[in-house]
């Protein structure tokens, strides 16, 4: 067996297990493991201006097709301040490998207050990642990092945590290099996607329900193959969008407004097929539900009755079309009562302004497989039902997390996982500048993401609430902004200003045409709320 540091040992079992980019920022208790990251060329190294964006920019990383994300930060406050990038992977179901350091190893747990301690660090992360160990001798690395790979590639995927000591990257010992694993989803249980198949073909009019499970297991085609079978409607989560082209004229969108004529017409779908979804609203179905999830813990969770499938969306579903196609026929073509019913949704509405204008000049700018991350912002907020989307993994969200500041970072590592494709951060001013620093990173290692600012000055959404529901108190919502245009300028980035929808569309435009980090400031007013 070669000798070698632990730092070494770390550096090449990532690449072994496909590592490729790590985003990360150095520090005095990772040395050795940037040493041995500089003798791996194999790894690009994307050095960051501040931990959270590490952790941001892996989960874009991951959920744009990059493969497994990879941060790297020191400990202590270094994983602290990338903890809110890892919760947002823990909510959205991305598999992120979370690299930290850790003190010295005879020091851990004595609480005596040494550089970055915290006793015990793995607990401050725990309800946040799926997996965590400590490996504390040079010989375990290869060992350790396998097991990190195989969690997370099997099961749901979320964030695991690796954290070494200095000394443990330091030491030189003899070290086995594993080969990396080779893992698979397994569909649900062949008895139970029988009977589930039989439900469903029971059914006299289904509807499916599809979440980010659907995008993040490739099940597109099993998806639209069972759906044009059964000519069911397929109604999505913002997460889920994509897993169905919005053009396809059985999908109807994502999670419909309580008003809306899809609410009024929930009631009428017997069964529902819900594929890789929470259902986190207890209260919008009462029919029964076929649950497939890949994991357990989330069958069942806001429906009683629900039929509950275990294992990898797409195969299932790919399961399931292979048994009803083998036992019915096609039902009959529903395009023409489909394309009425999404003709009355949109004029149900809801259709707010300056959101709808901003919303489809952004569309009408941005390629069929252009990624678009919806940042916390009205803009936001009113594209997850009114930006239409064609292809998967081509809109991220921040899912239940809800982070201000996780849109342009998520951004970068979108377009590095992407570099051919056209990415575009939606933003507001306030949320920007948690992470506006990340330009110096864009300029730097050249990543070409677009991020449009919508610049109220404010906290938009809670100035609005407060003006409107507190008799016109407000305190704590008004911001004081720089020039987003001169900021951009100044980190060496393109700024541009555009006013109105007819310009942003024009901005967006020549935005993707340069080959450059680009900043777009659209002044805007305070908006109304933005789900009608």
């Amino acid at each position: 067996m070669p000798k070698m540091t632990g730092g070494q040992a770390l550096a090449r079992s990532l690449y072994r297990e496909g590592v490729r980019v790590i985003f990360g920022l150095p520090g005095v208790q990772l040395y050795h493991l940037m040493d041995g990251l500089h003798g791996e060329p194999g790894i690009r190294f994307i050095n960051t201006r501040h931990e959270q964006a590490t952790t941001y920019m892996a989960d874009g990383y991951a959920r744009a097709g990059g493969g497994i994300g990879t941060a790297l930060v020191v400990p202590g406050p270094g994983l602290q301040n990338a903890s809110a990038g890892i919760g947002n992977a823990y909510a959205a179901s991305s598999p992120v490998l979370v690299v930290a350091g850790q003190i010295q190893k005879e020091l851990i747990g004595v609480d005596r207050g040494m550089l970055h301690e915290i006793n015990d660090q793995m607990d401050t992360i725990k309800p946040v990642t799926k997996w965590a160990h400590r490996i504390m001798d040079a010989a375990e690395v290869p060992e350790a990092v396998h097991e990190a790979f195989h969690q997370l590639q099997i099961g749901r995927p979320r964030p695991v945590e690796i954290e070494i000591p200095p000394e443990t990257l330091e030491q030189v010992s003899e070290v086995d290099l594993l080969e990396p694993g080779i893992y698979e989803r397994p569909a649900a249980d062949s008895n139970r996607i029988r009977e589930a198949a039989q439900m469903i073909s029971e059914a006299s009019n289904p509807l499916i329900f599809v979440g980010g499970g659907a995008v993040s297991s490739d099940s597109t085609e099993a998806l639209v193959k069972l759906a044009e079978h059964l000519q069911a409607p397929v109604i999505s989560t913002a997460e889920g969008k994509g897993a169905i082209s919005d053009r396809h004229y059985l999908a109807i969108g994502s999670v419909r407004f309580r008003s809306d004529v899809m609410a009024a017409q929930m009631k009428d779908h017997d069964v529902v097929v819900a594929v890789g979804t929470r259902l986190a609203s207890p209260d919008m179905l009462s029919q029964k539900v076929i649950q497939i999830d890949i994991d357990e813990e989330e069958i069942g969770r806001n429906y009683a009755d629900t039929y509950g499938l275990v294992g990898d969306a797409g195969r299932t579903l790919a399961e399931i079309h292979k048994i009803i196609s083998a036992t019915s026929s096609p039902r009959a073509n529903r395009q023409d009562e489909m394309v009425a019913l999404k003709a009355q949704l949109d004029e149900s509405g809801p259709h707010v302004e300056p959101q709808e204008s901003l919303t489809r000049a952004l569309r009408n700018a941005i390629p069929d497989d252009g990624i678009v991350i919806s940042g916390m912002t009205q803009i936001g907020y009113y594209s997850r039902n009114n930006f239409p989307i064609y292809e998967p993994r081509t809109y991220l969200t921040s899912s239940y997390y809800g982070n201000l500041g996780f849109a342009y970072p998520t951004a970068l590592g979108a377009k590095v996982a992407q570099p051919n494709k056209p990415v575009v951060a939606i933003s507001g001013d306030g949320g920007f500048m948690f992470n506006s620093q990340e330009l110096a990173t864009a300029v730097k290692h050249e990543i070409n993401a677009v991020v449009v600012v919508f610049n109220d000055n404010a906290y938009g959404n809670v100035l609005r609430d407060q003006l409107t529901r507190f008799e016109g108190r407000t305190i704590g919502a008004e911001v004081h902004n720089p020039d987003f245009v001169k900021l951009a300028e100044a980190y060496g980035a393109r700024g541009v200003r555009a006013e109105g929808a007819d310009a942003l569309e024009e901005a967006v435009n020549e935005a993707l045409a340069i080959e450059a980090p680009s900043l777009i400031e659209v002044p805007v007013e305070m908006m109304p709320f933005p789900f009608g």
